[in-house]
């Protein structure tokens, strides 16, 4: 599988980046997949609910099921956060999975950028990114886009993994 990260500070557009990305790229014909980085804590289930009981209860693993969709929720209790090579691993064969976050791990990713937010770019010290995607005109050593530009964004992305 291809991996392409979007990073970026708060609030500089990595979500809706990554939302209009999966929209162009599968309007293409790939598959993708997403993986995302929470720096807090979260809960895709529900308090009362059956699945939720049984990972109150001490459940090591809970696996969700219907007739639409599935969802496997690991209880790390105390365990350091898996490295993102092993989450990977647990996803299904994609053309391309695209990361939200992992910002200091070794993958390629554009950076998402506005000025707005008052926060410096992370790409004058990393070259993993390999491009901006800002709000605002930027003269960098490697490719800026504007941040509304999902097209490009994608066609660069695309041509960066070969697909």
């Amino acid at each position: 599988m291809k991996v392409y990260g979007i990073v970026g500070y708060k609030n500089a557009g990595k979500t809706g980046l990554m939302e209009r990305l999966v929209s162009d790229i599968t309007a293409r014909g790939f598959s993708v997949s997403t993986l995302k980085h929470a720096h807090h804590t979260f809960d895709v289930d529900q308090p009362g609910k059956d699945s939720f009981r049984h990972r109150q209860a001490g459940a090591s693993q809970v696996l969700l099921a219907s007739g639409d969709r599935w969802a496997l929720m690991t209880e790390l209790r105390g365990a350091d956060e898996p490295p993102l090579a092993d989450l990977l691993r647990l996803l299904s064969p994609v053309d391309l999975v695209l990361v939200e976050g992992y910002k200091r791990d070794a993958h390629p990713k554009v950076e998402a950028f506005r000025a707005a937010t008052g926060n410096p770019l992370i790409a004058p010290d990393d070259p993993t990114v390999r491009a901006v995607a800002s709000d605002t005109p930027l003269t960098l050593d490697r490719p800026a886009f504007d941040l509304n530009d999902t097209r490009a964004i994608a066609d660069f992305i695309l041509s960066e993994v070969g697909l």
